[in-house]
């Protein structure tokens, strides 16, 4: 999460510092800038289609505290593994203009993975004794 705020508040001191009339094309981003700005915005998304799909199961799992206590406890680690690799992965760019838009792009994958898994959870089949998700009531 950290390492997100940082990126973002190295992205929004960039795009201060270069004013842009009109709403950037990400499908023609050629700076660096506008590049980073572009991953930064493709991982909000991803983010918060995350959101939305960690609310559906915590509204799930609402009337069992053992099962609810485990996901909190699970999305908890999966963040700070998340973050670490992502710091990982990026990290021949550290200290570069790339870098932002390297671990933007890495949250970006493995959010997007992230929210596929908790979306199979909530289409679990009747009698799957591997899901930890109990289907709609």
């Amino acid at each position: 999460m950290r390492i997100a705020i940082a990126a973002a508040a190295v992205l929004a001191l960039a795009a201060g510092a270069q004013a842009q009339p009109q709403p950037l094309d990400c499908g023609k981003a050629a700076t660096q800038t506008d590049m980073s700005l572009c991953a930064d915005q493709a991982y909000r998304k991803s983010d918060a289609g995350l959101n939305a799909a960690y609310q559906e199961v915590n509204a799930r799992l609402k009337d069992d505290k053992t099962a609810t206590t485990q996901f909190h406890a699970a999305q908890r680690a999966w963040l700070f593994f998340r973050d670490a690799e992502c710091a990982f992965a990026a990290g021949g760019t550290s200290g570069g203009s790339a870098y932002p838009m390297a671990l933007s792009t890495c949250l970006d994958k493995l959010t997007q993975a992230r929210t596929r898994e908790l979306r199979a959870y909530l289409k679990c089949g009747e009698g799957d004794l591997t899901c930890p998700v109990p289907g709609k009531p």
